[in-house]
């Protein structure tokens, strides 16, 4: 399994929705970090980073060698990509 280590700025926002759609998230990202399954895609302007889709929202990461997960940013989808 791979470590997840969140920024300040992802901890707080996913803190700040709603419980049901938090749990749902943080679902994923252990489902990604124990069997690398989920929706992922590599996103064009840094070719490190990361997105996985959860419903309307986007986590953006990326993934260092030693199997640690770096979570950038958790936003909903209308804000992720700006």
């Amino acid at each position: 399994m791979k470590k997840v280590i969140f920024t300040p700025a992802a901890r707080a926002y996913v803190r700040r929705i709603d419980r049901e759609t938090a749990m749902r998230i943080l679902t994923a990202l252990d489902r990604f970090a124990r069997t690398g399954e989920g929706d992922i895609k590599r996103l064009h302007g840094n070719p490190r980073e990361l997105r996985l889709r959860v419903g309307d929202y986007r986590v953006r990461f990326t993934e260092d060698p030693p199997g640690t997960l770096h979570i950038h940013a958790v936003l909903h989808r209308s804000e992720a990509y700006r």
